[in-house]
C-alpha cells in the first residue's frame, strides 16, 4: 500500500512539474538555430529551471511563416520580411516585429588547399552566377596570380534560407545563381563540403570560418571583422533578427530579454557572431 501510495505521489508531482513546465518555441534560420540558439537556450535553461525549448532550423523562411501561423514564440531569421510576408501578416491579423538580436557576415569561403586569398565583388558575383565556370579565369587581387585550371564547385544555401536571398542580393546583383551550383540545408554543410573539395567554393555565416579544412577569402581588400561589419565596411554584413507577432511579449520576451542581456551578448560573441552593443 505504502508503495503504491508513493507512486501515485510521485505520478502527481511529476504531472504537477509537467504542467508548470513551460516551452518556449523557436523555428526559423539555421544560422541562428544551428549553434547560437541552443547554447542560449542551454544557458536560459540554467538560470529558469523547468524551462524547455522546441527549436527547428530550418531557414528563416519557415521562421517568418511561423510567427504568421502563430506557431511559434520566436521567429528566427537572418534577413529582413518580406513587404509579401508582412502583408501575408496583416491578413491574418498578425504584425511582424523585429528585434535585432546580433550582426553576422556572410564568409566566402574555399578549400584551405585553394592558394588564392581574396576576391573583388565583380569577381564573386561572377563566379556563384557562372560567369566564370573555372578557376583558371579567376586572379587573386592579393598577388595577381590565377589558381590553375579547374572546374569551380559552387555550394550555397537552399532557397527557403534568408542566407541563400541575402547573399544573392548583396553579393550577385540579385542574379540567379549558376545552374551547377549544390545547395545545402545549412552552413556546416557547405563548410563540409568545400573542406572537401579542393575546387569547392561557397559562403557561410563568420561563426563558420574556422571549420577546419576552408578559409575565408578578403573581399575588396576586407575580411569580416567585427569593425568592419559594424562600420559597414565589409561586403557582405548583416543583421540578424527575432520576429516576433507584435511586441515581443511573455515567454518570448524574456528570451529574447536574456540574448540582450550582457550574458547572452557573450555567448552570441563566444559562438562567433558580432554582437549588438
Amino acid at each position: 500500500m505504502k508503495l503504491s501510495i508513493s507512486i501515485l505521489s510521485l505520478a502527481l508531482a511529476l504531472g504537477i512539474s509537467s504542467a508548470q513546465a513551460e516551452t518556449i518555441v523557436l523555428k526559423g534560420s539555421d544560422t541562428l538555430g544551428a549553434k547560437l540558439v541552443p547554447q542560449l537556450a542551454e544557458a536560459y535553461k540554467a538560470a529558469n529551471p523547468g524551462t524547455q525549448f522546441s527549436i527547428a532550423a530550418e531557414g528563416s523562411t519557415t521562421g517568418i511563416a511561423a510567427v504568421i501561423d502563430s506557431t511559434c514564440d520566436i521567429g528566427m531569421s537572418s534577413r529582413k520580411a518580406k513587404s509579401t510576408e508582412e502583408s501575408a501578416a496583416a491578413a491574418k491579423n498578425a504584425k511582424l516585429t523585429p528585434t535585432v538580436v546580433c550582426y553576422d557576415a556572410m564568409a566566402v569561403i574555399v578549400n584551405e588547399a585553394n592558394p588564392l586569398k581574396g576576391l573583388t565583388k565583380e569577381q564573386v558575383e561572377k563566379i556563384f552566377t557562372g560567369e566564370t565556370p573555372d578557376w583558371s579565369g579567376v586572379v587573386d587581387i592579393a598577388n595577381a596570380k590565377r589558381r590553375g585550371p579547374g572546374k569551380i564547385s559552387i555550394y550555397t544555401r537552399n532557397t527557403s534560407s534568408g542566407t541563400y536571398s541575402d547573399f544573392k542580393d548583396l553579393a550577385m546583383s540579385k542574379r540567379d545563381y549558376a545552374p551547377s551550383s549544390q545547395k545545402m540545408a545549412g552552413n556546416e554543410q557547405i563548410a563540409s563540403e568545400v573542406a572537401k573539395n579542393p575546387d569547392g567554393i561557397g559562403y557561410v555565416g563568420v561563426s563558420y570560418i574556422k571549420t577546419p579544412g576552408v578559409k575565408a577569402l578578403t573581399i575588396d581588400g576586407r575580411s569580416p571583422s567585427a569593425s568592419a561589419v559594424k562600420g559597414l565596411n565589409y561586403a557582405y554584413g548583416r543583421q540578424c533578427f527575432y520576429y516576433t507577432n507584435g511586441a515581443p511579449s511573455g515567454k518570448g520576451k524574456a528570451f529574447v530579454d536574456f540574448t540582450l542581456s550582457p550574458a547572452g551578448q557573450k555567448i552570441v560573441e563566444q559562438v562567433g557572431f558580432i554582437t549588438v552593443k
